[in-house]
């Protein structure tokens, strides 16, 4: 667990709260090293260095000449994105019931898997996550991230039920939001059917999907009928302007681009106001006030990495308990890579434990 938490240091704005970082050398904010595309930090930060099964992926991806998402159509890239899923990820875990369902939408049927984990009793009553995805808001589905929910739901003895939301560019922003809002919302509803204690509920995401599962949890409090118990927040978008220092610092050469961001950006987005819209950028909400417990994690080599951890401090500062973690020698997207990068099998270990924590009775 060194790879993750060396030291646990207050959160600034409540002082009875806690925010997990990795300390590195200079100490535990300093997140502006300077990076080496696929190489190692200069030894004198006394910053990390890129994972070097991490390192490895994205040599292989170079040398095979393998086309970047922003260089195809969506269409194409949704293809990519489902096959080399073969590649990265482990063999599916057993469950004791998996199947597809067909939830209410805004404009028709919302694709959604449920999952129950090993050795669940038919009859068992469980606390659940709402899952949402990552992709951009344009890639991804529930074959994407099946291994991911498996895992989950075995790690956090919960049922998951996973969401096949709308995409752009053939759908718009906010139809993502109001898909995943109504599908957290039939769960809801729908808790004793599913075997599902709605008390114990939770939204979780990644990337995309963290972006999703804030948002929801936003949306949630504001109905005032859609309590929630924990929101589970893998390397989030928070803030669709691009302003932080790790996209200056990781926005080439570890995966996520700002090519490919402004790709997926660009087809998501109706127009650019849109980003200044808190169902788009969840940082902008004024009122973060009054939200369920969260888990922010985060990757050391991600453009993302910053604006999840400005999240994190805003949520803590508005009263709520959020957790932060960075694995810092990681890049974006590695938590479903647990075939190829041993440290995602460490972090889904940890957001297993997370949420059955949060979820448990008493």
């Amino acid at each position: 667990m060194n790879a993750i938490v060396d030291k646990r240091i207050p959160s600034r704005g409540c002082a009875a709260d806690w925010v997990v970082y990795r300390v590195s050398g200079t100490g535990a904010a300093d997140v502006s090293s300077r990076r080496y595309p696929h190489g190692f930090l200069n030894p004198s930060t006394g910053n990390p260095m890129l994972d070097a099964q991490a390192k490895a992926l994205l040599l292989m991806i170079e040398q095979r000449g393998l086309p970047a998402v922003h260089e195809v159509t969506p269409v194409e890239a949704r293809a990519s994105y489902r096959e080399r899923r073969f590649f990265t990820q482990p063999a599916e875990p057993v469950m004791s019931q998996v199947r597809d369902l067909a939830v209410p939408g805004p404009l028709g049927p919302i694709p959604c898997r449920s999952y129950r984990p090993a050795g669940a009793a038919a009859d068992a009553v469980l606390p659940a996550l709402v899952y949402f995805h990552g992709g951009g808001f344009v890639i991804g589905d529930l074959d994407t991230h099946d291994v991911l929910c498996r895992e989950l739901s075995n790690a956090g003895d919960c049922a998951v039920v996973s969401v096949d939301y709308r995409m752009g560019p053939e759908n718009r922003f906010p139809a993502a939001v109001d898909d995943c809002l109504a599908v957290t919302r039939w769960v809801s509803q729908q808790a004793g059917a599913l075997g599902i204690d709605a008390a114990r509920l939770a939204v979780g995401g990644d990337s995309a999907g963290g972006n999703l599962a804030a948002v929801v949890a936003i949306a949630a409090r504001d109905a005032g009928d859609l309590p929630l118990a924990f929101q589970l927040l893998i390397y989030p978008c928070t803030d669709f302007r691009n302003a932080t220092g790790s996209h200056r610092d990781n926005g080439q050469g570890y995966l996520l681009t700002r090519d490919t961001i402004d790709y997926f950006y660009g087809h998501y987005l109706g127009n650019p106001d849109e980003k200044l819209d808190w169902r788009a950028s969840p940082l902008l909400c004024e009122d973060l006030a009054g939200l369920p417990p969260a888990l922010v994690l985060t990757a050391g080599f991600d453009p993302l990495r910053d604006e999840g951890l400005l999240y994190a401090d805003r949520l803590t500062q508005a009263g709520n308990r959020s957790h932060y973690v960075c694995f810092e020698r990681q890049i974006h997207g590695f938590i479903t890579m647990g075939k190829v990068l041993d440290e995602a099998n460490t972090a889904v270990a940890l957001c297993g434990a997370s949420l059955k924590r949060a979820l448990a009775t008493g």
